[in-house]
């Protein structure tokens, strides 16, 4: 490493290959949802936490979803891998505490990514998901970073096992 020591890891990646009924994913775009969005996710804070409870903690944001929560209409494989990531959150932070490490999780809603660029460019399916945020907008990607630096400072310094929404009012339905 080349600075000698990580404070911050944030753990934000994911794939949906497959859009559309869930009976119908193919193994292989099972295969790549679950090594990208739950393997991926499992190594990094793995070798991160050894890292930072080397040089007494750190903080470790996984970005989920709230499809982790409440599955996403076509989204099957991809919200089960959500899921997966806000208990591995949990389960991380557990055991992550006493070593003074953090590891909490940021749950957002439809953003303006390149990642939902397919959802949001569809006005038919935009509209519909917007149907269900509070809000009825899309959020922008600023709104994510703001919630993620908070995770990670020293605001947070209390709070590990967390899953913030950032979802506009998804979740409170």
């Amino acid at each position: 490493m080349k600075h000698g020591r990580l404070d911050i890891l944030v753990n934000n990646v994911a794939t949906n290959p497959h859009f559309g009924p869930i009976v119908d994913t193919d193994l292989s775009s099972f295969h790549k949802t679950v090594d990208v969005n739950i393997r991926g996710y499992f190594f990094m804070p793995a070798a991160g936490a050894k890292l930072m409870a080397r040089n007494g903690g750190g903080a470790i944001v996984n970005v989920a979803s709230v499809n982790g929560v409440i599955p996403g209409t076509y989204q099957g494989t991809y919200s089960i891998t959500k899921a997966a990531v806000i208990s591995m959150t949990k389960a991380f932070a557990k055991e992550c505490a006493t070593q003074g490490v953090r590891v909490n999780a940021l749950l957002p809603g439809l953003t303006d990514t390149k990642f939902a660029g397919a959802l949001i460019s569809n006005p038919e399916i935009r509209d519909k998901a917007l149907d269900h945020v509070s809000m009825r907008r899309v959020a922008k990607p600023e709104e994510m970073a703001g919630a993620v630096l908070y995770l990670v400072s020293p605001a947070a310094s209390y709070s590990t096992g967390v899953c913030l929404n950032v979802d506009g009012g998804y979740l409170v339905e």
